[in-house]
């Protein structure tokens, strides 16, 4: 959750959580096909799957789509703040 500072108040944004590692399960592909299909790196795909990455690659999230055959709204999802 991003904290922010506005007129003396704290404004508690949602964040983004990366699903890959379900999409990988739910379409049986290995980590090893999916680096393979898709030329990325191992530790590239464990940052994915481990939501740790700081920037979200257009290029990557393209590559990831056409491999597992799915839509960008499958591999994102947001997490709305706190109450």
């Amino acid at each position: 959750m991003i904290l922010e500072e506005q007129g003396g108040k704290k404004v508690e944004f949602g964040t983004i959580r990366i699903r890959l590692g379900e999409v990988m399960a739910e379409k049986n592909v290995s980590k090893y096909k999916l680096g393979f299909d898709a030329r990325m790196q191992s530790r590239q795909i464990t940052a994915y799957c481990d939501n740790v990455m700081s920037k979200v690659d257009l290029d990557i999230l393209g590559r990831l789509c056409t491999v597992l055959d799915c839509e960008v709204g499958d591999l994102l999802e947001f997490v709305p703040p706190k109450e």
